[in-house]
This record gives structure tokens, sequence and C-alpha cells, in this order.
């Protein structure tokens, strides 16, 4: 029986990103194109045959929600077409903010979003930097969740910050800057906010000591970068040398550019898991295409992706 032959294919929303992965792969983008219907409709499909195949269907589903359908409807004709296996590589989880119950008679859409992608045939989740570990429970397939801090980790060394500190910008992202630090071997402060509602912050205040310290602030997401701003204003105020942000997703919504543009932010370091809308001095983009290459050949070699995770700074 002959082996199984790895297609990639693309949504619309992240083609830019899945043709970087199968060029690292050592393969060519599978053709698919989308038919779009006057009223708004639109119909993806395959143009070379897939039987066979392990299909991996590369698509972020940040907003419009057009972007997480258009993802189902690829593996629902992936699974019709007879795809032997079909995985879907998620770069930004949308709909991840919401993996709770937070307040009474709210929807928890980040198991919704779960239940709609494995009824639609998917049968294994690779994805970055989900907002929530745990939503890896909401699935009852295999989710392969890489980190960032693999494409991170060694930029921020090459910076060669003589009083390197890590940050967070609230309490949530604790962990995350304390997994950076300790693998730095430095330590790091923590900013503590409250907020008045969804993308506005009310009250922030530092904990830890940042006098004369390079810090960088670590984070999976950059929204309206009004939290994050704030937090680069604050540290800047208690006497830091400097500060940037390393923030996984640029979703950069209402005025995130312009608040990036005036902050106190060095730079700000994110990845390719969203297109960015416009350019600015202060943004820099690394890539995930490796990353994901490697993850998708060790996952079709049944190989251990733990290894990914190992970083020295010696």
């Amino acid at each position: 029986m002959p082996e199984p032959i790895v297609s990639i294919f693309s949504g619309r929303a992240t083609e830019y990103l899945a043709r970087r992965i199968a060029e690292s792969y050592g393969t060519n983008l599978g053709k698919a194109i989308v038919t779009e219907f006057s009223d708004g409709e639109f119909q993806p499909s395959f143009e070379e045959n897939i039987r066979g195949r392990d299909v991996f269907l590369v698509q972020s589903t940040f907003p419009p929600t057009d972007n997480l359908f258009e993802l189902m409807m690829l593996a629902d004709a992936a699974r019709r077409a007879s795809a032997r296996k079909i995985t879907a590589v998620i770069p930004y989880f949308g709909f991840a903010r919401q993996d709770r119950k937070d307040k009474p008679r709210v929807t928890i859409a980040a198991k919704l979003v779960a239940n709609l992608l494995i009824a639609s045939g998917i049968q294994r989740i690779i994805t970055i930097d989900l907002h929530a570990d745990q939503i890896q429970g909401f699935f009852d397939v295999p989710v392969d969740h890489v980190y960032a801090s693999n494409i991170f980790l060694p930029y921020i060394q090459s910076l060669k910050l003589p009083n390197l500190t890590l940050a967070s910008p609230d309490t949530g992202g604790t962990r995350r800057a304390a997994s950076y630090a300790k693998m730095l071997e430095t330590g790091f402060v923590i900013c503590y906010k409250q907020r008045a509602k969804p993308n506005v912050v009310e009250e922030m205040a530092l904990i830890g000591d940042v006098r004369g310290r390079d810090v960088v602030l670590v984070d999976d997401i950059i929204d309206t970068a009004g939290s994050i701003t704030k937090a680069a204003e604050l540290i800047m105020e208690n006497g830091a040398s400097s500060v940037r942000a390393f923030c996984t997703h640029p979703i950069f919504s209402g005025a995130a550019y312009d608040r990036i543009d005036r902050s106190m932010f060095t730079e700000v370091v994110v990845t390719d898991t969203i297109p960015l809308k416009q350019h600015s001095d202060k943004i820099k983009v690394l890539s995930t295409a490796d990353l994901f290459a490697e993850v998708i050949r060790r996952v079709e070699n049944y190989e251990s992706i733990s290894s990914l995770f190992k970083f020295s700074t010696k």
C-alpha cells in the first residue's frame, strides 16, 4: 500500500502564511478555490485529487466568522472527497477569550467552535498560544498546542539586553512571564489591572522593581493595545531603561496602530498568525511558518513534538 501523500491547503484568510508553511515543508500549496455568489454565499472546492491523502488545512479564525465557516466547509469537502486524515492548522484560534461563563446567560463560544470543527470532519488540531490552555480539553481529538516562545526566546536572546526583566501586562499572564523568565534566567514583574469593561482599563499598578531594567512584556494577543501601551507607560514611569512587547497574535483593532506608534515601546514583536492591516515602524513580525512546518512533519511521521519546546541560554 503506498504511503499517504501530504497535501497542504489554505483558506483565503491565511494564504500568505500557508504558502510559507508549504515551502518550509518542501511542497507546493495545494490548489483550492472559493466560488462566491452574488448574495455573499461562497463555496470552497479542491481543484486536485485528495483521495487517500493526509490533508492539512491552514486557516486562522479571526473575524469575520466567514473565516471559521470557510475552514469548516473545506474540512467537509475534504471528508467527502475521501481524504485519509484531515488536520486543521489554526494559527489564531478565534473566540478563545470566551472560554468560560464569566457572567450569567452567556455562551462558551470556544467550546461551541470546538464542537463545530469536529462536526465538520476535522480529526486533529494544530495551533499556537491559545488564550486559555483548557481549550485543548474542549476537543475530543488530538490537539498539538505549540508556543511562540520557540520563536520569541531566541530573538530576545539575540538582543543581548544588559538588564533584562520579563513582565506580564496582567495577572492572567503571570505563568507565561514566569516561564520566559525561568528560561532566560532572569526576574519578572506584573502589571495589575482592573477593567471598567471589555477593552477598557480603569486602573493599573506595577508589582515589582524595574528601575534601570530593560523590560520585555509578553502576552498572547494585542487587541486594541490599550492595556499593553498603558503597561509600557507605567513601566517607564517607574524608571525602566527600555520596554518592548512580544505578543503572538496581532489582532490590532480600533486605535491599536495609533496607540503603538505613540507608545513608549522600543519595538512590538508579533508573529504572522494574523495579517497586519497597516505598516508601523515599531512593529516587527516573526514568522511561524518553519515551526508549523516542523510540527506537520513530526505529526505525519509520528514523532514527538515536545523537543520543540526546549531552549537553552548557554
